[in-house]
């Protein structure tokens, strides 16, 4: 009898640790290995949807640039110069999307006197590196492209960054724990907190309700990637950002809830300015509503005594 037991108590715990792992691994790739949309596909989508003019795309002044990661790989950049001036947007795109999907904002930004960067963040477009962490790795590969720009641009020139979606994120994680050293931000839909976000993702997908799922998924992923969900958590580092923030966000985003950005803009001390949009689905405040976003955009950049430096 006792021989059974621990017979059926090895059985138990074999297919409980099997399961486990099969979760760890399968979490764990969803996040690192997110499928993300064809080139093609974006360059396609952006010109049909007149978000993109391609002859002006291809006539307007621009330089493509390699810039090396401190992490290790390239990341490819675009230089979109229109403009006689050294003061630069640099645009950080959402997950799955790639710099075309970014070159909707330049047109904007052109308007308002700013030429722009639009690259693609690690495993996205042209750009290297392996994994999607989120805004742990991106915010590193951000500093490089940010010193690249100032080494064009020289450090007198105005520079902004303007993030999207996980590309906020990264903006936020960039400002509040490397260096504040831009001179405005724009986070587009950022989360506040990561764990949070994969929690909310997997109660709305999986019928998992437990927070053991999260405690496994961050074991994987310190074992495989180096970092763990809590890590990647804009709202710990937003009181550490001096420079004026401008946050947007759509109220019908069932995806990144509009409660996070409301909670990082009540965190943030110093200059900033909230803006919550009645139309527009995740990442599409700007589809929707490109008038009033750029009229919020300009009015946030006027009274932080930014335009036509």
């Amino acid at each position: 009898m006792k021989r059974r037991v621990i017979i059926w108590t090895s059985i138990f715990t074999s297919v409980l640790t099997a399961m486990a792992t099969f979760f760890g691994f399968f979490v764990t790739n969803r996040l690192m290995y997110m499928k993300k949309k064809e080139n093609d596909f974006i360059l396609n989508r952006e010109i049909t949807s007149k978000r993109l003019d391609e002859a002006w795309f291809n006539a307007v002044n621009k330089t493509e640039q390699w810039i090396e990661s401190k992490n290790g790989y390239s990341l490819k950049a675009i230089f979109v110069e229109p403009l006689q001036t050294n003061n630069y947007v640099v645009i950080c795109h959402g997950v799955t999307e790639n710099k075309i999907n970014s070159l909707r904002f330049v047109r904007m930004f052109e308007r308002l006197g700013f030429n722009s960067v639009v690259y693609d963040h690690r495993r996205h477009g042209d750009s290297g590196g392996k994994t999607t962490s989120f805004g742990f790795y991106e915010k590193i590969d951000l500093q490089s492209v940010v010193e690249a720009v100032r080494e064009r641009a020289g450090q007198d020139a105005v520079l902004g960054i303007h993030g999207e979606s996980m590309g906020a994120a990264t903006t936020l994680l960039y400002a509040g724990s490397i260096i504040d050293d831009a001179d405005f931000y724009i986070s587009d839909c950022a989360f506040s907190d990561f764990e949070q976000q994969v929690y909310h993702i997997m109660t709305q997908s999986t019928p998992l309700r437990s927070s053991l799922a999260i405690r496994f998924a961050n074991l994987f992923l310190k074992l495989r990637d180096g970092y763990t969900l809590n890590l990647v958590s804009p709202i710990d580092v937003i009181d550490k950002i001096e420079k004026p923030v401008l946050f947007i966000h759509s109220l019908q985003d069932d995806f990144i809830l509009p409660k996070m950005t409301e909670e990082l803009y009540e965190k943030k001390q110093g200059p900033k300015t909230l803006k919550m949009f009645d139309i527009g689905e995740h990442a599409k405040s700007f589809n929707e509503n490109s008038k009033e976003y750029e009229q919020v955009v300009a009015d946030f950049l006027q009274e932080n005594d930014l335009l036509n430096k």
